[in-house]
């Protein structure tokens, strides 16, 4: 998200004159400002950085107002950026075709700066209350994924839970059933598992737990899911793997679990 301090106001016009004017009103009022001094330069200030407001006049050599406007809303690219189109020509034509253009506002020639600043001041809250919005929203999704991933993980070794596992094995075994491909799934629990946790208390059941699970995630490939089936018990999905690889994984499972 954008830092907090003065809003950054890109002036476009071909007059020297009219945006220096209108800087000096803009920057007395706070507001930080740049120039362009047509439209393919505003096109490329944006691209290098993207202002808050944009002031922009209609008639300009190499590519006018209107195709500014256009242009810069219609790239998905950029964050939402208030335009006022300013022109001489007061005309309904001319202002529906700028707003049609993606213009937020329009204001005439010569400019009332009263109006103008209130106009700037209303577009800037509604773009921070958009701002706000999409924060929102991204907040919003950042904690739907978190629990939907909550909903399908085992707290406690970060592996596949047992709902998770029986959803990756059927869509696997129908995959393999239609393409004639074979699907080991390895079964493993911890011997004498109960006994630790007698002797030892449950924290440090829960720390061979973890480690049993880091090992397990260690040695499988990255298409293959490991997950905890329940208690001590482990279930390791290995999708196109022959009964005899599959075997010899189990072993190499328990050979390091041993060591």
């Amino acid at each position: 998200m954008k830092q907090a301090g003065p809003a950054r106001i890109l002036i476009v016009d071909d007059h020297e004159d009219n945006v220096e004017l209108l800087r000096a009103r803009l920057e007395a009022r706070g507001y930080l400002t740049t120039s362009a001094t047509d439209g393919q330069n505003a096109l490329d200030a944006v691209a290098l950085e993207a202002p808050d407001l944009i002031l922009l006049d209609v008639m300009m050599p190499r590519v006018d107002g209107i195709e500014v406007a256009r242009r810069i809303k219609r790239d998905a690219t950029l964050p939402f950026i208030p335009i006022i189109m300013q022109t001489a020509l007061d005309s309904t034509e001319h202002k529906v075709e700028g707003l049609d253009a993606g213009a937020d506002d329009y204001i005439t020639k010569p400019i009332n700066f009263a109006e103008l600043e209130a106009r700037v001041r209303s577009l800037l809250r509604i773009k921070a209350l958009q701002e706000e919005v999409e924060a929102q929203k991204r907040e919003l999704s950042r904690m739907n994924d978190q629990l939907l991933r909550l909903s399908l993980t085992d707290a406690l070794t970060e592996l596949d839970n047992r709902r998770n596992l029986q959803e990756r094995l059927q869509e696997m075994y129908e995959h393999s059933a239609r393409l004639n491909e074979p699907l080991a799934v390895v079964m493993t629990d911890i011997d004498k598992f109960k006994s630790v946790n007698d002797t030892y208390g449950h924290h440090a059941g829960d720390e061979v737990l973890k480690q049993i699970a880091k090992l397990l995630k260690g040695e499988a490939r990255e298409i293959d899911r490991v997950g905890r089936f329940g208690g001590e018990e482990f279930m390791m999905l290995l999708p196109g793997t022959p009964v005899e690889d599959a075997v010899q994984f189990a072993e190499r499972v328990r050979a390091a679990t041993e060591a």
